[in-house]
């Protein structure tokens, strides 16, 4: 196709040029109609010298006649010979037209029934390519439902694996659970034994007679009891460690401890459960205060002399008793 292009377009350009030859020959002549050509100067100074050695003007004018004459037999042969060569030369440019002219349709021809060929083979081969294209489609949804399926079968596979897999799990937590319940009451078990102390061993051990009778030898336990109750009561309620009440009466650890069971059963006291110095033991608070007679220690009623007709009506009356008033301002003092 490439080829057949270059070779027109060469054709086109030698009969453009031999159209430009002709065009300036037929200028040429032309111009010279117009303009008829003169001798050379060569000629031209013989003349003048013919005329100068010429005595008479009849000579010169039958040269100059003979001259024009000779111009016009020139010219005539020259436009009849250019005449001939524009007319050989246009039949032959004409021949070379029609040449070129067939030569194309010649080739239009061939290109157009080599392209008709050319569109009957890509049509075909678009028809093969639509076929082909056709059963790879069907091919490939073939294969994506088998696909689907396969992918639907592994679903169902890992579901049910999942849901043997949860009870599983489920199994094995709840055994877990029961093994950690069991270890947390173990450890629980473990724990409570070890705060355990020798007064809860004591109160397994012991009857309530036996703890509220507990007796020392060669003491007055009522006065005992209440000293006890008194230091505890100073301490009010933060409580004293029982350890340090027995150091303080020189009493063993049972015996201190079955004297703690004595109080908190009476009431007097009571006992809380604390870790000290990586030990258990109890710290002692008082619940209620023993009597005293501290407070009245001193006061003029005891031994007033008028202590029968004292009343709060009377004449003599503890409003008004100086005896009172005194004894107050003294305690105060005191105090």
């Amino acid at each position: 196709m490439k080829n057949n292009d270059n070779l027109d377009s060469k054709k086109e350009k030698k009969v453009n040029k031999i159209k430009e030859q002709l065009a300036r020959l037929r200028a040429k002549l032309a111009s010279e109609k117009e303009h008829p050509s003169f001798p050379s100067k060569s000629e031209h100074k013989k003349t003048k010298d013919k005329t100068k050695q010429a005595e008479a003007p009849k000579k010169a004018k039958e040269e100059t006649k003979k001259n024009e004459s000779r111009i016009k037999e020139d010219t005539k042969k020259k436009e009849s010979r250019i005449k001939e060569e524009t007319k050989k030369n246009e039949s032959r440019i004409k021949e070379e037209v029609k040449k070129k002219e067939s030569r194309i349709k010649e080739d239009t021809k061939k290109k157009e029934s080599r392209i008709k060929e050319e569109v009957k083979k890509k049509a075909k081969e678009a028809k093969k390519k639509k076929a082909r294209i056709k059963e790879e489609v069907k091919k490939k949804a073939k294969e994506a439902k088998k696909k689907k399926a396969r992918i639907k079968e592994e679903r169902k596979k890992k579901a049910k694996e999942a849901k043997k897999k949860k009870a599983r799990i489920k199994e094995e937590t709840k055994r877990k659970e029961e093994e950690t319940k069991k270890k947390e009451e173990e450890a629980k078990k473990k724990e409570e034994e070890a705060k355990r102390t020798y007064e809860e061993e004591l109160e397994e051990q012991l009857t309530e007679e036996e703890i509220t009778g507990f007796q020392l030898e060669k003491t007055d336990m009522d006065k005992m009891c209440n000293r006890v109750c008194e230091i505890i009561a100073g301490y009010e309620t933060e409580g004293i460690l029982q350890s340090q009440l027995w150091k303080k009466f020189k009493l063993s650890s049972r015996d201190g401890s079955r004297l703690a069971l004595k109080l908190e059963r009476m009431g007097n006291i009571t006992r809380e459960k604390i870790l000290e110095k990586e030990r258990w033991t109890y710290k002692l608070i008082i619940k209620k205060s023993p009597v005293s007679t501290k407070s009245i220690e001193g006061a003029p009623c005891l031994t007033c002399p008028v202590e029968a007709k004292c009343s709060l009506d009377g004449e003599i009356s503890p409003k008004t008793c100086q005896w009172i008033e005194d004894w107050v301002m003294i305690e105060l003092k005191n105090k």
